[in-house]
């Protein structure tokens, strides 16, 4: 990123009268948190924002300013100006060029390492911590003032991305954004409540029926949760709730990598990757179509579950034996 390209945004979306905001699918904090603090924050200046993501909201994040805001449906007719937050490509929102008019401008606001760069506008830091702290920096070359309401949304994107500023993805600027927000009048506390100490009993039987099928490979360097679509249907649990049950896999002693594998059905397999020290998830997670962050990223596998399973101990297996590179 440059300041060029920081200031070319802020000056487009200033001249614009409407504007669209996009997020990925199986929202996580800090796609909706990103794409509510900037749709509030053009609100203020009077701009008319429509905020677009294909999926449910996760029931930990309804509580954000704005939630209700944000539409499953495409904005029709689409505004002149389309913006993507948190996504690495197009395929991340369901879908494709094609769908928008020729003269759309696609701006591209991320921190993915894997970003494909596919706006016409792309501001992409990869060493921020979460897509949050380019929001909050937008907002700041927009000159809106920092309401608890945004700050709410913003805090919340960073908090969840940095695992409550506890991944190496956490910095000494995350800390100060994160202060800065604080300094709003934010109830943090009540945030943190709401993000992570308010779980469902089906997210408990998820968690149960995920550890029973938990699998420790690679001389207990790799650990694999599965879950089947069954296991969601009989328990009567949406597809969010498996977000941050990989963590109970990633934290056993001696374990380097982890993956969560979901069967959404039975060719479609999606996978979450996280790593502790050194391992290289993005690398994985791109061989099979898919990208994020060194340390967490994600990719969705057509084919059959035994099959996902057998490709992807293979690949982990292979940069496991390779050893530590970094």
């Amino acid at each position: 990123m440059t300041n060029r390209i920081a200031y070319q945004m802020a000056e487009e979306l200033r001249k614009a009268s409407k504007v669209a905001l996009f997020s990925h699918v199986s929202p996580d904090g800090d796609c909706i948190g990103s794409m509510l603090g900037l749709g509030l924050a053009l609100e203020a200046l009077g701009k008319e924002v429509y905020m677009y993501n294909s999926d449910p909201i996760p029931r930990n994040l309804s509580f954000l300013p704005g939630v209700e805001k944000i539409q499953t449906e495409l904005p029709a007719p689409f505004p002149e100006i389309l913006l993507f937050v948190d996504c690495t490509d197009l395929q991340r929102v369901k879908l494709e060029n094609e769908v928008f008019p020729a003269d759309s401008l696609i701006l591209n606001l991320d921190h993915h390492i894997s970003n494909q760069n596919f706006g016409h506008i792309n501001w992409i830091d990869s060493q921020a911590s979460a897509t949050g702290e380019i929001v909050y920096a937008l907002i700041r070359l927009l000159d809106v003032n920092l309401t608890q309401d945004i700050a709410t949304n913003l805090y919340t994107a960073i908090l969840t991305d940095t695992g409550s500023f506890k991944y190496s993805n956490t910095t000494s600027k995350t800390h100060q954004i994160a202060g800065e927000l604080m300094d709003s009048g934010i109830n943090f506390a009540d945030i943190h409540h709401h993000v992570f100490d308010r779980t469902p009993q089906a997210k408990l039987e998820l968690l149960r029926r995920g550890l029973n099928q938990l699998q420790i490979l690679a001389q207990g360097q790799f650990a694999m949760m599965t879950l089947h679509k069954f296991d969601f249907e009989e328990i009567g649990a949406e597809e969010s709730l498996g977000e941050g049950l990989i963590d109970h896999a990633r934290t056993l002693e001696g374990v380097e990598v982890a993956a969560l594998m979901k069967e959404v059905n039975s060719s479609v397999i999606r996978v979450s990757l996280r790593s502790n020290r050194w391992f290289d998830v993005n690398k994985i997670a791109s061989h099979f179509g898919g990208g994020g962050h060194k340390r967490a990223a994600g990719c969705t596998l057509d084919m059959p579950l035994e099959e996902a399973q057998k490709l992807l101990v293979q690949k982990v297996e292979e940069e496991l034996a390779l050893g530590r590179s970094c």
